[in-house]
This record gives structure tokens, C-alpha cells and sequence, in this order.
């Protein structure tokens, strides 16, 4: 996760970091991804079921729920597990978090026990009265998916008044004080989307927008010849800073960020270096503290039977399940094959990303696109668009 808006426009120092030490427990969510402890950001696909029929689904999520999710008494010993670990942060997701029943009152148990609760939802669902209960029960932040207007986010989303009903949400997120943003996930089919979501922050008063880099995961995995190609992500990146930064010339100032391709971060300090160096300096302090991709040490998933992953597009492999083992303890123990080299994957790269300048920044970029481009799990990220002589060491 990268925040073009703190690094690109100012609005973060490494003072700001700095006064909370740090730490996890402490830090504002906007500054979690400055972390030294790296607690993980628990994302918990609470259920299978789903309104929706999305191309990209990393889910690969169905009608009805899948056999054997976790009960409402199961979640609760996770979430008080979680807790006492210290993650920062609970991110009910799906499918469609709010097709279980049970959200509100596990929501409100997280928030209970000292974590802050998200939700990944579709937005379709959420009714004024629902917004405003959400709201009561502490939820700190709610991320729409939104891939493009009308017609585009319907085709997206396999269903027709999918994009109407989003917008109803996101208003009723709105009108109830709820913090509430849009998740763009971004391939060649929808890119050219990108200026009308701008548009559309701008005109609806939305305070936050991630931009999600296509991961070649669940139904995902389909779309991988789709992606944009490494010139077109390049200009993706330069699009995203020039209507950050006009906005914020008008007084206008959300949170954006760009999610799924640490990249960014290199792209983005390069281009504030011939722009700004004095800026530049500060952020790639602040880029070191974030260390790039996480997967596996600030950011893990549990599935909805409790299967434990590295992150929520690695599926396909399993750590462990909170039914058999508390994810306190399945998280550190740092014997599997697989989560003891993610800890630090720098000896474990290769080819170009282990001679990268930028390696300790990107922290090798998503393990999981390389693998399923490759077969190769240490493998170069096939997304990454920075050119040789950008990655290249200064002689």
C-alpha cells in the first residue's frame, strides 16, 4: 500500500511516525503502514456468499455461504486471539460481509476488544438504517468496490444496477458520518475509467480511493492477459499523482493510494527527486519504514472455515486453521517452509529483483503474481514496470 496523497503531497512526514514510536497499537491507520513492529493486518473472508458475480474475484465467491464457516463462537475466540496479539486491525471481508447475519455483532465485539473494524463490501447492501448501525457500532472505515461508472462497473460486476446500488451505499456511508472510500481494481478494459472516479470523488465529497494493481489470483487468474502493459501501468502512476495533486491545488484533499504493486513506491520517490528533492528525501525515509509488500508479516487472512493464509490472495496455500491452532500462534511460527522466508524474502528472490536498488523498499513485490506467471514463487514480479537502469545500484 502506498499513499500517493501522504508522500506526494506532503501531507505525511516521518515526524508524524516518529511521535507514536512506531508502534502498532499506537499509530493512527493512516500511518500504519509506517510500523516498525509490523503487527498484521488481519483480513478475515468471513463468508463465501455473495450478491455479486465479479471478474477478478479472488474468492472465487458463490450464491450461498460454503460449508463449514466459522460459527459466531468460533469468530469470537479468533477475534479475542487477534486481540491479544495486537493486530491493529480486523477487515471483515467476503465474498459479501454483509450477507452474514453476524457482522454487527462480531463488528462490535472486535471494537470491544480494542481492534479497529473494517469492512470490504460490494456496497450494494448498505441501507441508511444499516449505515447508521455500522456507524454505532465503531467501524472505522468502509471500502467500496467501484471499477468504473455505469456500465463499466456493472459488466465488472456481472450483475446489472450493481453501480446504482454501490452509489446508494456509499451515500447512506456518507450521510451517516461513516468513513467510507472506493476500491478500483485496474486492467486494460477499465483504466480508461480512471478520470471519471476522480471526478466522481470530487463531486460526491468521498474522503479515500485505493487503486488495486490486477493480482492474478481466484477468478483473477483469468484476466492475467488482460493486465495493463508496463508502459501503461507507468501511466497509470503519472495519471493518479497529476489528479492527487490538482486536487489538492483546489483545496481538495482525499486519501488515495495505490495498492498491490510496491513499485509504485520507487516510481513515485524518482519522480519527486527530479520534482522536489528535498521532499523526495523525506519520503524515501518514510519508504524504507514501509517496507513494501507484507505479505506474510504485516498483512495475513483467514478464511471462512479458518484456514490461515499469507495473504488473502494466496489461497492456495494453507498455514494452519484457527480451529486447531490460535493464529497468534500459527503466525509465528516462523518453521513452515513457506512463512519463515516471507518474514524476510531478500536472500529468496532472484533474477533482477534480487540486484534491485529498491529491494528493502518493495520487499520483493507480490510473491503471488510471480508464481502464478511462472510457477516460480521467488521469481521477479512480472508487474513490476521500473526499467533496468531505475532498479540499477549508482556506481
Amino acid at each position: 500500500m502506498i499513499g500517493i496523497s501522504k508522500l506526494y503531497c506532503g501531507t505525511v512526514e516521518p515526524s508524524d511516525a516518529l511521535r507514536y514510536g512506531r508502534h502498532s497499537k499506537d499509530l493512527p491507520s493512516h500511518l500504519l503502514q509506517f510500523s516498525a513492529d509490523k503487527k498484521p493486518v488481519v483480513v478475515w473472508n468471513m463468508t463465501k456468499a455473495c450478491n455479486l458475480k465479479c471478474l477478478h474475484c479472488y474468492a472465487q465467491a458463490t450464491a450461498g455461504p460454503a460449508p463449514q464457516e466459522l460459527s459466531t463462537a468460533q469468530a469470537k475466540a479468533m477475534i479475542e486471539d487477534l486481540a491479544a496479539f495486537g493486530a491493529p486491525v480486523i477487515l471483515f471481508s467476503g465474498g459479501e460481509p454483509l450477507m452474514r447475519p453476524d457482522l454487527p455483532e462480531l463488528a462490535r465485539y472486535a471494537t470491544a476488544k480494542g481492534l479497529r473494524a473494517v469492512i470490504s463490501t460490494n456496497g450494494t447492501l448498505i441501507s441508511a438504517d444499516k449505515a447508521k448501525e455500522l456507524k454505532d457500532i465503531g467501524l472505522s472505515y468502509v471500502g467500496v468496490s467501484l471499477d468504473g461508472m455505469q456500465p463499466v462497473h456493472d459488466r465488472f460486476r456481472g450483475v446489472s444496477g450493481a453501480f446504482d446500488q454501490a452509489m446508494a451505499g456509499i451515500r447512506n456511508c456518507l450521510a451517516a458520518g461513516l468513513k467510507v472510500g472506493l476500491r478500483f481494481t485496474v486492467y486494460a478494459k477499465n483504466a480508461a475509467e480512471v478520470p471519471a472516479l476522480f471526478d466522481l470523488i470530487e463531486r460526491e465529497g468521498i474522503p479515500r480511493v485505493c487503486f488495486y494493481h490486477l493480482v492474478y489470483a481466484g477468478r483473477g487468474s483469468r484476466l492475467a492477459q488482460e493486465d495493463l502493459s508496463l508502459q501503461g501501468t507507468r501511466d497509470l502512476l503519472d495519471l493518479i499523482m497529476d489528479r492527487t495533486k490538482a486536487l489538492f491545488a483546489k483545496g481538495i484533499c482525499p486519501e488515495v493510494l495505490t495498492v498491490d504493486n510496491h513499485a509504485d513506491g520507487p516510481y513515485l520517490y524518482l519522480r519527486l527527486l527530479r520534482e522536489d528533492p528535498a521532499r523526495a528525501a523525506q519520503v524515501l525515509e518514510l519508504l524504507n519504514w514501509n517496507e513494501g509488500n507484507s505479505s506474510g508479516r504485516g498483512i495475513g487472512c483467514v478464511s471462512w472455515d479458518g484456514a490461515v493464509h499469507p495473504d488473502q490472495f494466496w489461497r492456495h496455500l494453507s498455514l494452519g486453521n484457527v480451529l486447531e491452532r490460535p493464529f497468534s500462534q500459527i503466525w509465528s511460527d516462523t518453521s513452515h517452509p513457506v512463512l519463515g522466508k516471507l518474514k524476510d524474502k531478500r536472500p529468496h528472490v532472484t533474477g533482477r529483483c534480487a540486484a534491485c536498488r529498491w529491494l528493502d523498499i518493495c520487499g520483493g513485490n507480490f510473491r503471488v503474481r510471480a508464481e502464478a506467471a511462472t510457477g516460480d514463487l521467488w521469481a521477479p514480479d512480472p508487474a513490476c514496470y521500473l526499467t533496468e537502469q531505475e532498479i540499477s545500484r549508482p556506481r
